[in-house]
């Protein structure tokens, strides 16, 4: 089974998921869910067990294939939404499209269109320390989804928030992947 250190997967996990498919993993504080996450995103190497995504056993590439894997086709949601207090709302969701290599003038427009998805038209401007919770975790989600993600890890991303925030969250994150399941994968 998967394991990274003293730390094996939650229940020995072994499962595969489609395109729009929503899994999520439970468990005490400790269990692992987090450890599991980020073996599946290849941020840690598992020390047993092996991990598949489309075809390439993650688990044996090197980093830098990793990375290119973390950057063009998975997005990230966090507990604390994770922003760069530096920047702006938009300049944080376009974030990930400048590392991609998308042109400076072009990543913000691009990342424009979630803002209005996710009602946070008007905050484009706005820091980190000027949001309310829940619109900085939403700031996050339009980080995550404007790269069009093949697949989105999200660890805890309702647990710093009130619950209407965080059902808020949840019903944006339940619609981006049925959008998903309507939308063939797009490769490279």
């Amino acid at each position: 089974g998967l394991a990274y250190g003293a730390t094996p997967a939650p229940g020995g996990a072994s499962r595969s998921a489609a395109a729009g498919e929503i899994v999520d993993v439970r468990g005490p504080s400790g269990s692992g869910k987090t450890t599991l996450l980020y073996c599946l995103a290849g941020i840690l190497v598992p020390d047993s067990g092996e991990i598949w995504f489309d075809g390439d056993q993650v688990d044996t590439m090197s980093e830098t294939a990793r990375s290119a894997l973390r950057r063009d086709r998975f997005g990230f949601v966090f507990q604390f939404g994770q922003l760069v207090p530096e920047l702006t709302a938009i300049e944080n969701a376009a974030l990930p499209l400048l590392l991609r290599g998308t042109r400076p003038r072009q990543a913000p427009e691009a990342a424009r269109g979630w803002f209005a998805e996710l009602g946070l038209d008007g905050l484009e401007r706005r820091r980190s320390g000027e949001l309310s919770g829940g619109q900085a975790q939403r700031v996050a989600l339009a980080r995550a989804l404007a790269v069009r993600p093949q697949v989105l890890f999200a660890d805890e991303p309702t647990g710093s928030l009130d619950s209407l925030a965080g059902q808020q969250v949840m019903d944006l994150l339940t619609a981006a992947a049925r959008r998903r399941r309507r939308r063939p994968a797009r490769r490279g």
